[in-house]
């Protein structure tokens, strides 16, 4: 059975919390487990997307605690031991009689729930001293299996079908943004695209993912991320506009792809018109992006430091010309040039400045640079990476020149 196909096997998440109890050490040392309390990071060490908290001891069985779904936590995780429970306050009576107790010090995920609640789980499990363990979950999903690289590139060859073969016959000057995306929902779903996009840092949303035509690519965003958006209200930025793609125009599509709770990013920019029209800039613009992009994967080994990465990127483009739009133009602005990708979109590491710590292989990044032109919009590409010894090799697709669509 194909990884996609079926649950996480035992042996899988025995690698991860091996993997988790070794970041754990590095990132607190003093601690004797870690509790983990979203279900994201629940779905990555148990199997299930369970509502509830998990206990992952240095030693012994890890423990899962309930608060619903019980029996379907039953049906998916093969661990040992999966309980009921109604209050913080139980965690420590439960944890012991399941044979691994509460350590004196633990580390918690704290950006897994609420400020309140927090404060609710530090009193109910006094004396336990609790301190932050959410780096050593970023730490242990940055390295991907054998097993989920397999997803990821099943998903990321589908990405670029979709994207590069399924979309322009269905899409044409005259459109409206929102139509287009209408489209892009077509043939991802007919690709097996499992409809929900994650992120992780506090307050991001996504939907799909940007569908920009002309200047909808340089429109303010509050997006975390160098495409600008008018999105379809106010109240729900995201997807497409009433904003209709004309001729003479770029179209930038950044989609995410899903697959076993796993995603790709890449982004398409095509053209309403023949290739000799889009105008000189603008390939020019597009083509150095291309070189970038080229350049990092080249640089994505293990021993690669990202943060090396991102400056040479930026001050490449400083001297190339292109600093005023490179990675969006004025407030859009990022500093960053790629992203780790997995379980969510945004995952550790970054490629930006202050992320120093080695790359390691099978490390999974989205690298985006993009070039944002007054007037025009958007152009650039991103694709998603696999580190290895030779370099990034990109599971997305090996085409990233603009695709013109003349009908």
């Amino acid at each position: 059975m194909k990884p996609q196909e079926g649950p996480v096997s035992r042996e899988e998440l025995q690698l991860r919390h091996e993997r988790c109890r070794w970041a754990l050490a590095g990132v607190a040392p003093e601690s004797g487990g870690l509790l983990v309390l979203s279900r994201l990071n629940i779905y990555y060490l148990t199997g299930t997307y369970g509502a509830g908290v998990l206990w992952l001891p240095l030693e012994g069985d890890p423990v899962l605690l309930c608060r619903r779904g019980l029996e379907r936590a039953r049906l998916e995780s093969p661990l040992a031991h999966l309980l009921p429970f109604r209050s913080f306050r139980d965690l420590p009576r439960l944890l012991a009689g399941a044979g691994s107790p509460l350590a004196a010090t633990a580390a918690v995920e704290m950006g897994g729930i609420t400020w309140a609640l927090g404060r609710t789980l530090a009193e109910h499990l006094a004396p336990a001293r609790l301190v932050p363990g959410d780096r050593a979950l970023s730490l242990a999903r940055a390295v991907k299996s054998p097993w989920e690289l397999e997803i990821v590139r099943a998903a990321g060859a589908d990405h670029d079908r979709c994207l590069r073969e399924g979309l322009p016959p269905l899409i044409a000057p005259g459109m409206t943004e929102r139509e287009i995306a209408h489209r892009v929902w077509e043939v991802l779903f007919a690709a097996g695209h499992q409809g929900l996009l994650r992120m992780e840092n506090y307050g991001e949303e996504v939907f799909l993912g940007h569908v920009s035509a002309g200047e909808s690519g340089n429109y303010p965003s509050v997006f975390n991320g160098p495409v600008g958006l008018r999105g379809e209200h106010p109240a729900t930025p995201h997807m497409g506009s009433s904003k209709r793609w004309e001729r003479g125009e770029p179209l930038t599509c950044d989609i995410g792809f899903v697959r076993a709770g796993y995603h790709t990013d890449k982004t398409q920019v095509y053209f309403a018109g023949p290739r000799a029209a889009i105008p000189g800039r603008a390939a020019a613009a597009h083509e150095f992006c291309v070189e970038v992009q080229a350049w990092v994967a080249g640089q994505l080994r293990p021993g690669a430091i990202p943060s090396q990465l991102a400056e040479h990127c930026f001050a490449w483009a400083e001297r190339a010309g292109w600093s005023e739009g490179f990675m969006a133009l004025g407030g859009n602005k990022v500093r960053f040039i790629g992203h780790g990708i997995g379980l969510a979109i945004d995952e550790y590491p970054v490629i930006a400045k202050g992320f120093d710590a080695p790359l390691e292989e099978g490390m999974l990044l989205a690298v985006e640079p993009k070039i944002g032109i007054p007037g025009f919009g958007m152009v650039g590409v991103e694709n998603t990476f696999e580190v290895t010894p030779e370099g990034g090799r990109c599971v997305t697709g090996a085409a990233y020149d603009i695709i013109c669509v003349e009908r």
